[in-house]
């Protein structure tokens, strides 16, 4: 295409954009006029007013527009391609048509009757029992912790104080610890009733624990500092790569796994009672 029937297109193309919002489809109105073709395949503005969301400025609609145009004319080079290219066993796809169909109306009823019929709930005791009988399979893969980390500007008040309270596990003292925290604290997560992994509390540090094993095993209160912050851990537990994960840190997980379990045994027993209930009511026949 020529510079100039660029120009020339692209002026036609304002004039569409500008007014549509007043033309009626019908037949042999401007609306069915063509705007480009390839081959025999045709665009018309009335399709591409379609395709264009209205409410827009013209110079929004413009730039779709002409986006519309650019993926139309490759999609359908493309096509011609592909008419020319391919066997007539090739381009069959009626069979592959037939069977996406059939796939995706049988994948929307279940998701349909998952959402009206299935409840989504996994007790603790099911959590539990889950746990025990797969025990194996939750090994850690890396250390987890349980505790308090502090970052806090070296001038705020009264740190003596929080030396003590977040060593501490008595209520009153972690009620202290929490008000000061809220008040002083840069950085502050009190994570004693819930494992985290080790890793995130050491990339915190301003210099991390390299023997990550080592320091695990021999510490329960660290206190360090940089230029401006001081910071305190306390773990108050730990569990060790390749030990068995703590119910409560794989919980989530499991009750993901019993989740799915129970939507792929709802869909087999759907199925089960649909197959059953043709055969009953005489819709399924063997010849």
């Amino acid at each position: 295409m020529s510079i100039k029937t660029v120009s020339s297109w692209r002026s036609l193309l304002w004039l569409v954009v500008l007014f549509w919002p007043g033309c009626k489809p019908g037949n042999g109105t401007p609306e069915h006029e063509p705007l480009v073709s390839v081959g025999s395949e045709v665009l018309t503005k009335e399709e591409l007013r379609a395709a264009v969301p209205e409410q827009l400025s013209p110079q929004d609609s413009m730039a779709i527009a002409e986006d519309y145009i650019s993926r139309w004319i490759r999609n359908q080079l493309m096509l011609r391609q592909a008419e020319m290219n391919l066997s007539p066993e090739e381009k069959d796809v009626e069979k592959l048509l037939d069977e996406y169909r059939t796939s995706l109306l049988v994948h929307l009823y279940q998701q349909k009757m998952l959402e009206q019929k299935h409840s989504p709930l996994v007790t603790s005791r099911e959590i539990e029992e889950y746990y025990e009988q797969m025990k194996d399979n939750f090994n850690l893969q890396e250390s987890i912790i349980r505790g308090v980390f502090i970052k806090v500007r070296k001038d705020a008040p009264e740190q003596s104080f929080l030396q003590r309270w977040y060593r501490s596990t008595a209520s009153e003292d972690l009620i202290n610890l929490e008000a000061y925290c809220f008040q002083h604290a840069r950085t502050y997560e009190q994570f004693i009733e819930t494992w985290v992994p080790f890793r995130r509390i050491n990339s915190m540090l301003p210099q991390p624990m390299t023997n990550e094993l080592q320091f695990l095993r021999w510490t329960r209160h660290y206190e360090t500092s940089d230029e401006h912050y001081n910071y305190y851990l306390a773990i108050h537990d730990f569990q060790l790569p390749g030990s068995a994960a703590p119910v409560a840190f794989v919980e989530e997980r499991i009750r993901a796994i019993l989740l799915n379990k129970k939507r792929i045994e709802f869909i087999e027993t759907l199925g089960k009672d649909l197959y059953e209930a043709g055969l009953r009511e005489r819709i399924v026949n063997f010849y």
